[in-house]
Parts: structure tokens; sequence; C-alpha cells
């Protein structure tokens, strides 16, 4: 198992996020139609189209141009308020890998933390919020945790994808302060927020692509 991701990794990794979304399309709006309007599946695939359409055929061969790109590509999507979300995580993910042909675990750490300072530009929920965050926020904590205790990637990726499921799941017991469904109040409570679960599938795909391949 390597213990660096570089370009060509990377390129897996995101192949199998890609292909995760796709298969949870329908679950997830079905989690979205308990709290919202129920387009969330919807709305991850046209993400996942502009993830997949910059895998094959960048001629750079470079992280930082690959993931900006990525970046910039989902902000212009017609996804709603996923697309600014998700955009600005990729984006901080890019900006964290400048001039790097490859990371390990601590360089992994140091990249989704910034993910989250930029992600900071477009929402201000905190954990218990039921967002995205909720799933993320665990996630972080799980790979600087093996960072600091010099992990390997591969365990540092279950980590971090079981960490990001475990957030995911327990914002079922929440009530939304965030988002569309802080409308609906208490009726909120008793389903899991589809942009925790969509993050959670995120970092699901991050550890298959670098495991199976």
């Amino acid at each position: 198992m390597p213990d660096r991701i570089d370009y060509d990794i990377m390129v897996r990794m995101l192949s199998a996020v890609v292909r995760r979304i796709r298969e949870a399309k329908d679950t997830l709006s079905t989690l979205d139609a308990a709290t919202g309007d129920g387009d969330h599946g919807t709305a991850m695939c046209k993400i996942a189209y502009a993830i997949a359409q910059h895998l094959d055929g960048n001629s750079n061969d470079d992280l930082q141009s690959l993931l900006s790109t990525i970046g910039w590509s989902i902000m212009g999507t017609d996804s709603g308020s996923a697309g600014p979300l998700y955009g600005s995580w990729f984006l901080g993910l890019s900006e964290s890998c400048a001039n790097s042909d490859d990371f390990d675990t601590t360089g992994f750490a140091v990249m989704i933390e910034h993910s989250l300072s930029n992600l900071r530009n477009y929402t201000n929920a905190q954990p218990g919020g039921k967002t995205m965050i909720d799933a993320l926020c665990p996630a972080i904590d799980a790979v600087r945790k093996a960072a600091d205790e010099q992990k390997s990637l591969e365990d540092t990726l279950i980590s971090a994808a079981n960490a990001a499921e475990n957030g995911a799941q327990q914002t079922k017991n929440m009530q939304a302060s965030f988002g569309r469904a802080k409308n609906i109040g208490e009726r909120s409570i008793g389903h899991v927020d589809p942009g925790a679960a969509s993050m959670s599938i995120i970092f699901s795909g991050l550890k298959e692509g670098f495991i199976d391949g």
C-alpha cells in the first residue's frame, strides 16, 4: 500500500468518489425529501459530473491544478447551495498542496484542515447544527489524530471515513439550525442530514479509491 498520495492516486480516489455519489443519488434525495425539497441527490450528481470531467486527460498532471479546476467547476454547477459549499471545499484542498507532487498523512491533515477554513467563507454552521459540518469535523479530527500518531494513509483514510459516517448518523438526533431544514424546527429531528450524508460518502469514496483502486 502506498504511503503517499500522488496525482494518479488522487485521480483514482476521486473516481471512486464519483461512483459512490452516483450510486447514492436516490438515497440522498430521499433523505432530503424528509427535511427539504428532495433534490440533493440530483445536485450531488451534478457535482460528481463536474469532478469526473476533469479526471481524464489533464495535461498538467498537477495536484493543485486538478483540485482547483474541480473546485471552480463545481462552483459553476446549478446545484443549489451544494455548489458553493463543495466548490470552496475543493478549492481549500487545492490551496494547501501548491508545489507538491504528493503528500503523506500529515499533508492530508493539512489539506482537509485548510478545506474547512476555506469552507468557512460560505457557511457559519457549527458542529451540532445538522449540516455537512457534522460529518466533516469528525473526519478532520480523525485525520489529525492519525497524523499525530504517524499512522499509515490507509489507516488514516479508514478512520476518517468511519468518523464521517458516525458523524452523519448522529445528525438524526439533531434539530437543524442551518439550511432549509431549520424552517421545520423539531420536525427535522429523526432524519439524517443529507449534506452530512453526502460528505460521508465522499470520505468513503476517498478511502475506497485509495485502498481498492
